[in-house]
């Protein structure tokens, strides 16, 4: 694919269902975040394409009970709003039983306040919407006895009570799972925004409108306002869409999408990520024109390391926060072991290539990892004695390779995610490639080589994206220094086979990326 076709993310990596406001001329945005703590990742913008993380919405155990979550359990979709000089965030925490999550904040970076809990309304992606006598709408997915209720609505006080009993809405335009509610005031109507058609493929946006925000809603008969299903974009699985109205009066949508890529079904490895368009307004309705898309270059490396004394926040734990097994010692982040499962802490993979350089000592049992979740992995597992690289799919365990462990020294891990190879239409051709090995006094030694579609979504199945970090499954390893190299373009990241990583490519133009790349790549 080449660059100039791409449509890129305004926040990549796994950063789905994003919710946006606009206070002055700073724009804040929260995304879902499933079993990983802290929970709902807030940034910040001016101009809508350079975003900062300034901070996660539920940021301590009080707030946020993860624990039980399985696999994309945890904090579903969040609403982000700002009402009468306070911010606001809902969202459904799905792995326990306290039904929706309300909290606010008068600093969107915090501190935000502790939960209020409102389980009676069951179902998922709440909304939070006020008129103008200062009356509070909730509006959500509803769940009822026969499955989906579709679009359901309930006063609400800033306590969490139900007020009045729960109104259906709307039922979207006959596509499966009508969720993602967003309701606003604009002009003469209050318009209700949705997601329908499944997260997948199917995905897509519609809109209708009323004159209350009870209703009754007008469907658009132009609907779907946004979809990419049955293109050839190179975004795909378009949905759960958020309006934002910029301080000139003119307006611009956030979205999410994926990036799918290698032969057909296709396989996306990064999440749904953030997206966004212009938007106009056409006989009373929104139209979606330009991308908005982040002002850095496409060749663009980003670089993040781990050597400051507080954990960076875009860090995370999986089921846990990250303070429950990890703590900053003189000598690096102590990772400790709790439980049968391994723990894991690491940051989102947010490039479509990527290097990461790790240094660990190990007293008992850990490593480096790639993960989407402890059944779909690839891991660098290091004892004092071996270091054995291990895929993790589904109920598969495969040893790749293995090397006995460096001794006096700290251990050097190295992983790549670098261009699949081969025909673009030969069913071999996965989204990318990962390997993972040592880096010894800069030469990188390859133990394992997997197809990057065992760590997708579409095989993992669920809906988060690939995360990079360390992982401990019995006494404690001590990270010493984590590197992370990004960009989406694998020249700049890796060079064009004259740079000191002895990388070679075939420039052939051949299916996704600039060129083919040569077996060349585990040389060095």
């Amino acid at each position: 694919m080449s660059p100039a076709l791409q449509q890129r993310p305004i926040i990549p990596g796994f950063h789905p269902d994003p919710s946006i406001c606009r206070v002055g001329d700073t724009y804040y945005l929260v995304t879902s975040s499933f079993e990983y703590a802290p929970g709902v990742p807030i940034f910040s913008s001016t101009d809508l394409r350079s975003w900062t993380q300034i901070g996660n919405v539920l940021d301590r155990p009080g707030q946020l009970d993860v624990s039980g979550a399985d696999a994309s359990g945890g904090v579903f979709a969040p609403t982000l709003r700002y009402h009468d000089g306070r911010f606001w965030m809902i969202t459904t925490n799905w792995s326990d039983s306290g039904g929706q999550l309300l909290v606010w904040a008068d600093d969107p970076a915090g501190p935000w306040s502790d939960p209020i809990r409102i389980p009676a309304a069951v179902g998922i992606d709440p909304d939070l919407a006020w008129d103008e006598d200062g009356t509070c709408y909730l509006t959500y997915a509803g769940f009822g006895p026969g499955g989906s209720d579709g679009i359901v609505q309930s006063i609400i006080d800033p306590t969490g009570e139900i007020l009045t009993d729960r109104r259906r809405l709307w039922t979207g335009t006959g596509d499966k799972f009508p969720e993602g509610p967003h309701l606003y005031r604009i002009g003469d109507y209050w318009y209700l925004l949705i997601a329908e058609g499944g997260t997948e493929r199917g995905h897509a946006v519609s809109i209708a409108r009323g004159p209350s925000p009870q209703g009754p809603f007008e469907s658009f008969a132009g609907n779907p306002i946004l979809t990419h299903r049955g293109s050839d974009k190179p975004v795909q699985n378009t949905g759960h869409a958020d309006l934002v109205r910029r301080s000139d009066n003119s307006w611009a949508v956030v979205y999410h999408g994926v990036r799918a890529r290698g032969s057909s079904p296709e396989w996306h490895v990064l999440g749904r990520e953030t997206f966004a368009q212009e938007v106009i307004w056409v006989d009373g309705w929104p139209v979606l024109t330009e991308h908005i898309e982040p002002t850095a270059g496409t060749d663009h490396v980003v670089h993040a390391d781990l050597s400051a004394a507080e954990l960076s926040r875009s860090w995370v734990g999986a089921t846990r926060f990250p303070g429950q097994f990890l703590d900053r010692q003189n000598d690096g982040w102590h990772v400790r072991a709790s439980g049968d499962e391994p723990v894991f802490v690491g940051r989102r993979q947010e490039h479509l290539f990527a290097r990461v350089r790790a240094s660990l000592d190990i007293d008992g049992a850990g490593g480096l990892a790639v993960w989407i979740d402890p059944r779909h992995s690839l891991r660098l597992e290091c004892t004092s004695e071996r270091i054995v690289a291990v895929a993790y799919i589904g109920d598969l365990r495969s040893v790749l390779g293995d090397a006995a462990t460096p001794t006096g020294e700290s251990i050097d891990l190295e992983i790549r995610m670098t261009p699949a190879i081969g025909s673009a239409y030969s069913t071999s051709r996965g989204p990318d490639r990962v390997d993972v090995g040592l880096n010894q006094q800069g030469t990188f030694t390859a133990l394992g080589r997997l197809d990057g579609r065992y760590l997708s979504t579409e095989v993992a199945g669920g809906m988060t994206g690939r995360m990079i970090g360390a992982f401990c499954s019995s006494g404690q390893i001590v990270l010493r220094s984590f590197d992370y190299a990004g960009s989406d373009d694998p020249i700049a990241l890796f060079g064009d086979g004259s740079s000191s990583d002895g990388i070679a490519m075939i420039a052939s133009g051949e299916g996704q990326g600039p060129g083919d790349w040569s077996e060349d790549l585990l040389a060095t």
